[in-house]
């Protein structure tokens, strides 16, 4: 006999306040490749079934909206939903929609809440989803949320990973999501308070960095690019959880700081508000004005 089909998960993606940096960065990924991901196992006997994701699938308008209904309502409490952007929320969640139903537009606040009703778990992907990120900077006109906040003032109650970043790495969101098919939703301790995995946001970016013997000898840098520690050109790896000095960027070639920047702290709940200015020192490391976790 045959081997036995592989499971299928199917995988719902919905796109709110976004730039789509976050889809981006996942479909740049290397090791797998996004081929891996979506055409074979991602692990022995489970195959990813990205049912909908509106800007990578051919159909668009009803024929688009209408898979996406009938994946929720056929896969109820089977599916991934992973959300990139935050959430608009203010008047009504007018200031964005995600296709029509009976000829009115559909808030993209209520597509969310009717389709995380039914999903396994949520993955709010990239730093707008994970915690309002840009879109709610101040003075946050639309009243942007990040989505654990908003879907626990809608009384929906569903599991919540955060895999931050602006835009995340893709190996952060592939090794998420394989390690919810391995292993089922992650423990209390697999998590920061921040709900995010701490095998990838468990250490600060500055324990880890390749710079860090300058800072312990008091060398900085005056300008980005220049030699010594970035710290007083706005560097924020003091106060960012991340894996980015050891996981590095596209395919291991390089990071951040690697190539003169400083960690402008992009997967902090603070970000950019909290952070900023971007190329400023922060003057208390230790606090850097970091919200409470929620």
């Amino acid at each position: 006999m045959g081997d036995a089909a592989p499971q299928e998960i199917p995988v719902l993606w919905l796109q709110l306040a976004t730039c789509t940096g976050c889809s981006v960065s996942v479909l740049n990924s290397v090791s797998p490749s996004i081929r891996n991901v979506l055409v074979d196992e991602v692990i022995p006997g489970h195959h990813l079934s990205v049912v909908y994701h509106a800007t990578i699938m051919a159909g668009a308008g009803e024929q688009a909206t209408g898979a996406l209904e009938a994946a929720r309502d056929a896969g109820a409490g089977r599916y991934v939903l992973v959300v990139e952007g935050a959430v608009p929320t203010a008047d009504g969640g007018r200031f964005g929609t995600l296709g029509e139903r009976h000829g009115d537009e559909v808030a993209m606040s209520a597509r969310l809440v009717e389709t995380a009703e039914g999903a396994l778990a949520v993955v709010a992907l990239g730093t707008c989803a994970a915690f309002g990120g840009i879109p709610s900077g101040a003075p946050n006109p639309t009243g942007c949320l990040g989505v654990a906040e908003f879907l626990a003032g809608q009384g929906v109650d569903r599991p919540v990973v955060n895999v931050p970043g602006c835009p995340p790495h893709p190996d952060w969101f592939v090794g998420t999501v394989a390690g919810l098919i391995l292993g089922g939703l992650p423990a209390a301790e697999d998590l920061d308070e921040w709900r995010r995995p701490r095998a990838y946001y468990g250490k600060l970016v500055h324990d880890n960095c390749p710079r860090r013997a300058w800072f312990d000898a008091g060398k900085f840098a005056t300008r980005p690019g220049g030699e010594g520690c970035l710290y007083y050109v706005g560097c924020k790896g003091p106060v960012t959880y991340a894996d980015c000095p050891t996981r590095l960027w596209n395919g291991g070639a390089n990071w951040c700081v690697g190539a003169g920047a400083p960690c402008i702290g992009c997967v902090e709940a603070g970000f950019p508000d909290r952070l900023s200015p971007m190329y400023e020192r922060l003057e208390a490391p230790s606090a850097a004005g970091r919200p409470a976790p929620r």
